[in-house]
């Protein structure tokens, strides 16, 4: 009675919290255009839940990856430093784009930015690499979903079909609930989340008591480590330690993700900063930096601080403590560590298989993120005929199902290449994720340099975001090395092609957009309006004039070397240099 006790209360909390849909066509005197700019708008506990889902669910996955690269060398007693990296990675990155909400706070993230700041060609890059690990990020969620299914009965090494089967039946639940609406999707995962957060606090609990009074002994030693005769040296064992260390940081997607979907955000203030601003006017500039939807932005943001270094210390030592991993006993490195947690309490194999399935339906929900990613990122690429105009469409509840569902085939198709197996997939994800967040490094730099007045701060902040520009080259680079002989090597290949394919769409006929057509996708087909609508039609007009520039130099080759004349384009219409002034709600 126990175990279903403490599910029942957990559950029961956490629908009390989780937040209400009260959507628009509720009320029948709305007008025809009430879910313009105000479909779908979310609040704080709907932003934690849709864009903090997939770092927050990386807890059941990314240790494991970690491990799995540290314990078949002998090396899961310095996991310590992969540790340490993941969590430096964290802060830096995570303070670099708790800033750059401030600068580009209608949305957009990193594509926005390097177009403000620094080029077209750049823009494209942004676009084609989050559309690739979108797509990626929903293929690594349900898959390790499977992987947390079976291992509640300990058949982790079941057969890849099962796997298949699981994880495309989570994949297409999520997509499922997203194209209901955005409302629902957060109210769901929120509910599913404080369960999560109740149910690791108890496990947590149970480890540290298994772990202090010798409760349960370490995992009887039959690994690849012990059987390997080879002793590594000190470079093989800091390679391991990188690899170990990369396989850690798949969770930063969630930083794009928040940044791209500020504009599905409420612009209001939450309750903590509404009261701090009438009881503690002493911080007034806390409560500023807080305010508003860049304010709810920034709370989720902050937790990427933390988060990650914090959880991956806490079920790394305990693995280690444990001797526990991937596998072990048919279970994956969480399910190990919730067996034993668990075990400590009444009803303990409740509380374990509830939790299991917990993980599970997480798993699934975090592809929700990327879904909702995709909605935010997809019609600015049809504005900017980096994508053909079909795709951008959005319902009455304010969600862009084709963009949806679209990737909602895609991941399908991946899962059944990989052969339903996770650990195929993830040297595949989370690689080009770290582009952008190097792009947007130099973009703030360029802010920086260009904004700032007192010379000292201009000079300071400048350098700060440099080294995050290059930190994040660093760990691009290193992520493709360290993956390479486990397939690292095929997302140079895939984004060549979706590079190339983007840019021949955009030459053609696709690609063309007029100042006209430019305006009818954004207002009548995406129905946006305000300032991220006229920042998105400035985007795709400075998109054409690379369009132009582009084939003006291709109509010039192919006249010199085989002397084909072609028709030129017409000279677009020109965008202009930025103007913040210009872009108002």
């Amino acid at each position: 009675m126990f175990g279903l006790a403490v599910i029942a209360l957990a559950i029961a909390l956490a629908l009390k919290l989780a937040p209400q849909d009260h959507h628009a066509e509720n009320s029948a005197h709305k007008s025809k255009n009430a879910h313009i700019q105000t479909a779908g708008q979310i609040g704080l506990l709907g932003a934690v839940a849709l864009f903090g889902v997939d770092y927050f669910t990386s807890f059941f996955y990314a240790t494991g990856e970690m491990m799995r690269a540290l314990q078949p060398v002998g090396l899961q007693s310095y996991s310590w430093v992969a540790v340490v990296i993941v969590a430096l990675v964290n802060i830096i990155f995570g303070g670099l784009y708790i800033f750059a909400l401030g600068i580009f706070r209608d949305g957009g993230g990193s594509y926005t930015a390097s177009m403000r700041y620094l080029a077209p060609l750049l823009s494209l890059i942004v676009a084609v690499t989050l559309l690739e690990d979108y797509v990626l990020t929903v293929v690594v969620s349900a898959l390790s979903g499977a992987d947390q299914f079976l291992s509640i009965t300990g058949n982790m090494n079941a057969g890849w079909v099962a796997h298949f089967l699981i994880g495309a039946g989570l994949a297409t639940l999520t997509w499922f609930i997203t194209i209901r609406g955005r409302g629902e999707s957060a109210r769901s995962v929120f509910t599913l989340l404080v369960v999560f957060v109740i149910l690791t606090l108890l496990m947590a609990g149970g480890l540290v008591y298994a772990a202090t009074t010798n409760t349960v002994a370490p995992y009887a030693t039959i690994t690849e480590g012990e059987l390997a005769a080879h002793v590594p040296t000190l470079g093989e064992a800091l390679f391991h330690l990188l690899n170990a260390s990369m396989k850690g940081l798949v969770a930063l997607t969630g930083l794009e993700a928040i940044s791209n979907g500020i504009q599905f955000i409420k612009d209001e203030d939450i309750s903590i900063v509404k009261w701090g601003k009438r009881r503690l006017p002493k911080l007034m500039p806390l409560w500023k930096f807080y305010s508003g939807k860049v304010g709810i932005g920034r709370f989720v943001q902050s937790s990427f601080l933390f988060y990650g270094g914090i959880t991956t210390a806490f079920a790394a030592a305990f693995a280690v403590h444990f001797n526990v991993f991937d596998e072990t006993a048919g279970r994956t490195l969480i399910g190990n560590l919730a067996y034993i947690g668990f075990s400590m309490f009444p009803n303990g194999d409740i509380l374990f298989g509830a939790y299991q399935f917990l993980s599970v339906l997480l798993l699934a929900a975090a592809s929700m993120t990327a879904f909702q990613d995709t909605q935010a990122t997809a019609w600015r690429d049809v504005a900017i005929g980096e994508i053909p105009e079909f795709v951008c469409y959005r319902d009455a509840k304010g969600t862009f199902t084709r963009s949806v569902t679209a990737t909602w085939i895609v991941s399908i198709l991946i899962m059944l290449l990989v052969g339903g197996d996770t650990s195929h997939a993830i040297p595949f994800y989370g690689v080009g994720v770290f582009l952008p967040i190097g792009i947007m490094g130099l973009a703030v730099r360029r802010h920086i340099l260009l904004t700032f007045q007192n010379a000292r701060v201009r000079r300071i902040g400048a350098n700060i975001a440099m080294v995050a520009a290059v930190i994040a080259g660093i760990v691009f680079l290193s992520q493709m090395f360290a993956r390479w002989e486990e397939g690292g090597w095929v997302r140079i290949i895939t984004f060549s092609v979706l590079f190339g394919g983007a840019h021949i769409i955009l030459m053609s006929k696709l690609g063309k957009r007029t100042p006209e057509r430019i305006k009818y996708i954004v207002i009548e087909r995406a129905r946006v309006q305000g300032s991220m609508a006229s920042i998105v039609e400035w985007q795709s007009l400075k998109m054409q004039e690379y369009r132009h520039h582009l084939l003006t130099r291709l109509n010039g080759f192919l006249q010199r070397r085989f002397g084909i004349v072609r028709e030129p384009e017409p000279v677009p219409m020109q965008a202009g240099p930025y103007n913040p002034s210009l872009h108002l709600d």
